[in-house]
């Protein structure tokens, strides 16, 4: 896709303008979400025009011009070509996922990473998702498992009502639980000692959180899925480098554990990764 799209910008765009040509871009259901450099900026229109022939199903094309920040983790986004919208309608391992792309945080990139995790769930296991946005992890897990309960937390109301809706979508009705709120407020509240595993998919602050998703577990005991961005120069492994932090962290909470798993989920920028560690706590 990526040479296809070069290759017909080609015939549109000034040759000097191609190489700034973003190769990556989201499609979430119907819209695509592209990023636009200076350079590429008033070409943006052909661009999209571009991306909609190579993608039939594509009706909207949306450019970025934020990142994404703050404690909903949204980002601004500006119209560019075909229906002015951002709602839509995503599907993705046999279920569906309504979402508001510029309200909630939604990434079609951790797809993998979703039906991963979901393999790994045992009979009958309750489960607490610490930042489940519109309920992607918690909804592919209740559709391709046998867990119990996913209590399912999100701190951004507009993500938690499209969390409620997507429960609707996927009948997925007193197996994941939405609560609004701030995680660790929920989990001292109401959820301590009630988990066999946590999911911490907000790598910004898993880090701070781990203590509280610790206290889910019944007699400390669980599988903690954790996310973190890491810096990497060329030679260091960012795998390890998480691994050395985590474990400060849970030496200072002197808990058992053993690293399951550990991976670079995806580059987010130069020398930027998202890493996810699997983490057995014993108690």
């Amino acid at each position: 896709m990526k040479k296809r799209l070069k290759r017909m910008l080609a015939e549109v765009l000034p040759e000097h303008v191609l190489s700034d040509v973003y190769n990556s871009y989201d499609i979430v259901g119907d819209i695509a979400i592209i990023r636009l450099t200076k350079e590429t900026l008033q070409f943006g229109e052909k661009i999209a025009e571009t991306i909609m022939k190579i993608h039939r199903n594509v009706q909207t094309v949306l450019a970025q011009t934020s990142p994404v920040h703050g404690d909903f983790r949204t980002r601004k986004l500006e119209h560019v070509a075909g229906e002015n919208k951002t709602v839509t309608l995503h599907k993705e391992s046999r279920c569906l996922f309504s979402v508001d792309v510029e309200k909630c945080y939604f990434s079609p990139r951790l797809s993998f990473e979703r039906m991963r995790v979901a393999k790994q769930v045992r009979d009958g296991e309750v489960i607490v998702n610490m930042f489940a946005g519109v309920g992607c992890f918690s909804i592919v897990i209740a559709k391709n498992s046998n867990a119990e309960k996913i209590y399912s937390i999100d701190i951004n109301p507009a993500a938690v009502e499209y969390m409620k809706e997507n429960v609707r979508l996927n009948r997925v009705y007193g197996r994941v639980i939405p609560i609004l709120g701030d995680a660790k407020e929920i989990i001292l509240q109401r959820l301590s000692g009630k988990a066999e595993r946590v999911l911490m998919p907000l790598p910004e602050k898993a880090y701070e959180y781990l203590p509280y998703a610790i206290s889910t577990f019944k007699n400390q005991r669980g599988v903690v899925h954790y996310y973190n961005f890491e810096h990497a120069k060329k030679g260091e492994d960012p795998v390890e480098k998480v691994k050395l932090k985590v474990i400060k962290k849970l030496e200072e909470l002197n808990v058992g554990y053993k690293f399951l798993f550990g991976r670079v989920v995806r580059t987010t920028g130069p020398n930027w990764h998202q890493v996810v560690l699997d983490i057995k706590i014993n108690g």
